[in-house]
């Protein structure tokens, strides 16, 4: 392609500096694709994609032939909610293998943590103190039900993790899947499996994604379903989870222990309660991610297939959410 040829696109976000993070990666298509940064565009009607990131809600107003707005993750919430989003639009995720895998090492090694109580030895190691635990005060993995909120890429791969490590699983589907599942696992289908779930786990792990249905879905009634001293551990969006409720079921002993990766503003602030409450493991947002340069080859294929008039292999269904 020459340069006139290359097809157009632009950087919108309003948290992250897409430019400085992702152009290394794109540079490898440099003949097929160009982008650039809002300030940069000379014609808005030359532009057909956008790569994005919590676009501002007037973000995609400027371009007139916008056919393709694509994630540099595998979220879309704020894509999809986004009220200049064009309806034509396709909207595509990144989908990778290998950040299940991130995330279920991620989620497995936090099922650990409050399985045998870790933050114990973490306080006493501070102090120089010999401290054992006697193991008959845990659950065997065999008796501690582990439950996994979302059965996709992510969901799939954190049941693989757990269930190898012996503790049993029972997955929330959409719909009962026409193959039994996996050695280990048990799912729960139609209406009321996300708190039938949330009944049978001592330890929940949730990685939804963000839809209209499950915004503030780990709430007050929910909590309330679990077992009495259970941990949570919140991959999935900040805004699954009323913050206050869950604040209440941790002072109630509904909830024991937990481990939040999202949050409903971010970064957490400074002040934040749930900083100095050692019964929380707080992590920046980063159970996990993908590659920069498989993120650019996946927007360069999306690009391309819209070019030719042709629907993008990660589009993401908009009326879902995913």
């Amino acid at each position: 392609m020459t340069e006139q040829a290359r097809i157009e696109g632009v950087y919108l976000s309003t948290t992250l500096d897409l430019e400085k993070l992702f152009s290394p990666a794109f540079s490898a298509h440099a003949q097929t694709i160009r982008l650039r940064r809002p300030e940069e565009i000379e014609d808005p009607s030359a532009i057909s994609f956008a790569l994005c990131w919590n676009p501002a809600p007037q973000a995609f107003a400027p371009y007139p032939n916008l056919k393709l707005a694509s994630s540099i993750a595998a979220g879309v919430d704020s894509i999809i909610n986004c009220p200049s989003l064009p309806p034509e639009a396709y909207v595509t995720r990144v989908r990778d293998e290998s950040q299940g895998d991130l995330m279920a090492g991620f989620a497995a090694w936090h099922v650990i943590w409050h399985h045998r109580n870790m933050r114990h030895h973490i306080v006493h190691e501070a102090k120089h103190e010999w401290s054992r635990q006697w193991t008959r005060a845990f659950l065997p993995p065999g008796r501690c039900t582990v439950g996994v909120l979302g059965y996709g890429i992510m969901g799939r791969a954190i049941a693989r993790a757990v269930t190898a490590m012996g503790f049993p699983v029972v997955a929330a589907v959409r719909n009962e899947p026409d193959t039994p599942p996996p050695p280990g696992v048990r799912f729960e289908a139609g209406e009321g499996a996300i708190e039938r779930v949330a009944a049978a786990a001592r330890i929940l792990i949730n990685v939804l994604p963000l839809t209209p249905a499950t915004r503030g879905i780990l709430n007050a009634e929910f909590f309330q379903k679990m077992p009495h001293g259970a941990s949570l551990i919140q991959l999935g969006r900040g805004e699954h989870m009323i913050e206050a409720d869950f604040a209440a079921a941790l002072d109630s002993g509904r909830i024991a222990s937990a481990s939040l990766d999202v949050f409903a503003v971010e970064p957490l602030p400074p002040e934040h309660p749930f900083w100095a409450d050692e019964r929380i493991f707080i992590t920046p947002h980063q159970a996990s991610d993908s590659s920069s340069e498989l993120m650019a080859e996946q927007v360069m294929r999306a690009a391309s297939a819209i070019a030719a008039g042709k629907a993008p292999e990660t589009a993401v269904d908009k009326a879902k959410g995913y």
